[in-house]
């Protein structure tokens, strides 16, 4: 077994407890210990009784309720996988019966009532309130935080706002300090991290995505101790996720590292982009290509892939820099 697929399971053996709770938590009926209370962008949300068939809409939501326990009877997620589930979740998922959901912002409402589930997750999730309200037909829903953007809840949020729902608070909370805990050993076995600067992009029709730090693939590499070129930093006006770029505009790629994030490690971004040559990070031959099961685990960035990514990526970019 791979240390990542090592620390994945760990992550994901950290069932302690289960107890109901959230910052907005129902009073306790005597006859059903199980009531909580939910707030979200749509209202509040009540559970009644401890969930056991859920379907999660959002792209990474079922990472969450698989590290607590549950497969989920339906799930969504990016395209990177048949399944909507990365490889990190493999062994929480074999033999398990899976139902695929297209579309977290659109979903099949026939489709999801065809699985009776008794608590929908969109966490992670673009539906908007007429869906919601369709889907609360089924089953109660808990979305998004209010006021916070579709597919910008911290991994942190997410995972304590799952683990409410599903009665489970205490184990969200170590899933939540578990993975803190791992990205810490992680920037002290690479104090070379600290302080350099690494931008994460993504090349797509003939221009480069540069991804700020509040999306996860920005994250990733702040989580490691890295820093966004203030060139990219300076483009954000709080409206994106990520800054475009023109091929004119590389050198503000330019940095200590760069992560392409592709299908294939032996991508050459520099390949049909001259521009490319005249940067540090070229010359310095600091340019980290991902495989797509690494582009995926950062991309989802939850307490599953995160050890997963670590494992894969940290090694590279540790040599990229040397």
């Amino acid at each position: 077994m791979s240390p990542g697929r090592t620390l994945t399971c760990a992550l994901a053996s950290l069932v302690l407890l289960s107890a109901c709770g959230t910052a907005s938590e129902a009073p306790t009926n005597s006859a059903d210990p199980f009531l909580v209370a939910i707030d979200h962008e749509f209202g509040t949300t009540t559970i009644e009784e401890r969930p056991e068939r859920i379907v999660t809409l959002g792209v990474t939501d079922a990472d969450v309720v698989l590290a607590l326990g549950v497969v989920p009877v339906g799930n969504t997620g990016f395209a990177f996988f048949e399944t909507g589930l990365g490889p990190w979740t493999d062994d929480l998922v074999e033999g398990a019966e899976l139902t695929h959901i297209g579309s977290d912002s659109e979903p099949n409402i026939e489709q999801i009532a065809t699985l009776a589930p008794d608590l929908i997750i969109g966490v992670s999730a673009g539906f908007d309130a007429s869906v919601y309200e369709s889907l609360s037909q089924i089953a109660p829903v808990v979305a998004r935080p209010a006021g916070v953007a579709a597919y910008t809840v911290p991994r942190e949020d997410a995972t304590e706002l799952i683990a409410t729902a599903l009665g489970k608070p205490d184990e969200g909370a170590a899933l939540n300090e578990a993975t803190d805990e791992l990205l810490a050993e992680t920037r002290a076995a690479h104090p070379e991290f600290a302080g350099r600067t690494g931008a994460a992009v993504l090349p797509y029709e003939g221009k480069y995505g540069a991804f700020l730090a509040g999306d996860a693939r920005g994250q990733f590499l702040v989580s490691l101790g890295f820093e966004i070129p203030e060139a990219i930093t300076a483009q954000d006006t709080g409206e994106s996720f990520f800054v475009e770029i023109s091929p004119e505009e590389v050198d503000m790629l330019d940095g200590n590292v760069l992560l392409v994030l592709g299908d294939d490690e032996d991508f050459d971004v520099t390949e049909d982009s001259p521009v490319f040559d005249t940067l540090d990070v070229v010359g310095a031959d600091a340019i980290v290509s991902t495989a797509l099961d690494q582009r995926g685990a950062i991309t989802y960035n939850s307490v599953l892939s995160i050890p997963y990514a670590i494992d894969r990526l940290v090694p590279r970019i540790s040599e990229a820099l040397a």
